[in-house]
């Protein structure tokens, strides 16, 4: 008795199930992206990632049959093209579209319905990034770049500026790259105590301030007298 029950409640389920189940149907609408369904090439019309789904016919129209009462997200598998997702709603008889933009909550629904599911392209993919030309002036404006044009360009003019220095100018120099040298020899090793020492060797010792004409006619005059 039981198995006969069984058996009358599954004929009538399956009997009572195309009445409430509806085909989604819908169309691509083309633009620049992508012009027609050859363009598109092989692509799926799917619910909820694959649960339900539905071929692209060769006028641009799709048909996802037999679809249950209930809330679903419609999206295209396309390799080479993006489509905006939606929000399926299917009632016994019919079905609502609503827009349901990536990232946006799936509950509660969006307050605007739409007439009919319009697929549009809405960018191609790219997989391959084209290499970059080469840039002379972004070359130019690296830090590094700059630094190197600086220095090589002091080596070149250091031999014409010595050229019309004096010879004391010339030695204070020399003298001056030779304790850099021994502080940055210091301060590689380690010994900061060196190189702190090298750096205050060499310091000058602060001259008495040149004596004015005043001062030198009154010691004149105090020899004399003397």
């Amino acid at each position: 008795m039981t198995a006969f029950v069984s058996a009358v409640l599954f004929v009538l389920f399956s009997l009572g199930l195309p009445a409430f189940a509806v085909d989604v149907t819908g169309n691509f609408q083309w633009n620049h992206f992508c012009s027609d369904v050859q363009s598109l090439g092989p692509a799926k019309v799917v619910l909820d990632a694959g649960k339900l789904n539905g071929n692209v016919l060769y006028n641009g129209s799709f048909s996802i049959p037999n679809v249950p009462v209930g809330a679903y997200i419609l999206s295209v598998v396309s390799h080479d093209y993006a489509f905006d997702q939606l929000r399926i709603d299917v009632s016994e008889s019919a079905f609502r579209v609503h827009p349901c933009p990536f990232g946006t909550p799936f509950n509660p629904p969006s307050s605007i319905v739409l007439p009919n599911i319009t697929l549009t392209p809405r960018q191609k993919l790219e997989y391959i990034v084209p290499p970059e030309s080469f840039n002379l002036l972004g070359m130019l404006q690296s830090p590094m770049m700059l630094m190197l044009i600086f220095g090589g360009a002091m080596v070149v003019a250091m031999p014409y500026l010595q050229r019309n220095m004096d010879p004391e100018t010339i030695k204070e120099f020399r003298e001056q790259q030779g304790k850099l040298s021994q502080v940055q020899n210091a301060m590689t090793s380690g010994d900061l105590k060196a190189g702190f020492s090298a750096l205050m060797a060499d310091e000058p010792s602060p001259k008495a301030p040149p004596a004015s004409p005043a001062a030198s006619k009154s010691r004149n005059a105090k020899g004399k007298r003397r």
